[in-house]
């Protein structure tokens, strides 16, 4: 196993670590530190890790079928236990959450079709900005519960801002998809001996 692949597999291990540091309500301050604190430094630890395996994937070029598969799942995972544990300390409304996961499963649902029709769905602006409010709201919302509270505020707005994005991202997902089934798939052709790549070019999974 590469290095990218296994931090994404450590991005994995970190999520029940952070769902039982957020919701255990017994034995805190643990060794002077909050759990909120303690929290938000094991999600931040873990959202950087997302970025962190994509880099050096492409940079060692190391990019491999499992990692495409395997990184996007440890996000999804990562946020809803994040997320869900933030309505189970009342944080934030279940009804905020429900839709930025349901967003989450539609689009997955959507690029799983793309992708056996041999087509993709990549992420636009709209995506990314929700990516990145609903890791402030998360960070900021776990801290916002200990020592910093005057930001409290701020966690909210980007929760809203995640959203109203993951709406919006969901209505454009939508609208590709369906400008995308109403092209034909056409089936690739042979692939002749001259152009297939040397075995020692690929990049093993």
């Amino acid at each position: 196993m590469n290095l990218p692949n296994a931090i994404t597999l450590g991005r994995i291990f970190l999520i029940p670590l952070l769902v039982v540091v957020l919701l255990t309500t017994k034995g805190w301050p643990f060794l002077g530190v909050s759990k909120e604190l303690l929290g938000a430094v094991i999600f931040a630890v873990a959202s950087l890790t997302d970025w962190l395996d994509g880099y050096l994937a492409r940079r060692r070029k190391q990019v491999t079928g499992f990692g495409q598969w395997m990184d996007p799942l440890a996000d999804k995972l990562l946020v809803t236990a994040a997320l869900i544990s933030l309505v189970q300390m009342e944080l934030a409304p279940a009804w905020m959450v429900a839709v930025i996961l349901g967003r989450e499963f539609y689009v997955t649902v959507l690029r799983s079709i793309a992708h056996a029709r041999g087509q993709a769905l990549p992420a636009t602006s709209i995506g990314k900005v929700k990516m990145v409010a609903q890791v402030v709201a998360i960070l900021v919302l776990i801290l916002g519960r200990g020592q910093m509270q005057q930001f409290f505020i701020v966690g909210k707005i980007a929760l809203w801002v995640a959203t109203v994005t993951a709406l919006l991202s969901a209505v454009d997902y939508s609208r590709r998809f369906n400008a995308m089934l109403a092209k034909p798939v056409v089936a690739p052709g042979p692939v002749l001996a001259s152009e297939r790549a040397p075995e020692r070019d690929r990049v093993s999974a």
